[in-house]
């Protein structure tokens, strides 16, 4: 089993956090870790603030709820700048550079920063920036096995081929960035 995963994926709407969440949560559903996510968002359909709250764990969860996550994908600058402060000592942030261009690193936390869009529109996969940084998070922390988390993209993303192989894609691209 991987450790213990308290995670917080946040961005504007449109830009994939909740898409992101359920890929991790998946991935430990695969794993029959106890597993919960819960999403936050503005009344916006797009443009709007949206989060969620994923917990990896081996024993039961007492809440969904996560004030200091352990890691934190942050998928523009509003929702960096808004969660970096509440990461646990010790935790790991990982970042879209192409879109938040202002980083700080609070002491004991690990902030890594990748041009996920950028990255993703040079290789083609327009939109799955979301998704490269998972690969970066899974790279850096190992969250679940190689196997669960390329049977969760393909659980959650596995609707069309196409769609599949790109998200395997950007997978890729995140674990070797």
């Amino acid at each position: 089993m991987g450790k213990d995963l308290t995670c917080v994926v946040a961005g504007f709407g449109g830009q994939g956090s909740l898409f992101a969440g359920k890929v991790i949560a998946t991935a430990g559903l695969i794993e029959d870790r106890e597993v919960s996510w819960m999403p936050s968002y503005g009344p916006e359909m797009r443009g709007g603030t949206a989060n969620c709250s994923v917990t990896l764990s081996d024993k039961p969860i007492g809440s969904p709820l996560i004030t200091r996550p352990s890691a934190l994908i942050a998928l523009n600058q509003p929702s960096f700048d808004k969660f970096i402060d509440n990461v646990e000592e010790g935790g790991i942030v990982v970042v879209d550079t192409a879109m938040v261009p202002s980083l700080t690193e609070p002491e004991g936390v690990t902030v890594i920063g990748i041009p996920a869009t950028k990255m993703c529109e040079e290789a083609d996969l327009k939109g799955l920036g979301n998704i490269v940084l998972i690969g970066k998070l899974w790279a850096e922390t190992g969250f679940c096995s190689e196997e669960a988390l390329d049977g969760a993209i393909a659980k959650v993303a596995g609707k069309k081929p196409e769609k599949l192989e790109q998200n395997r894609q950007a997978i890729k691209l995140g674990i070797n960035a």
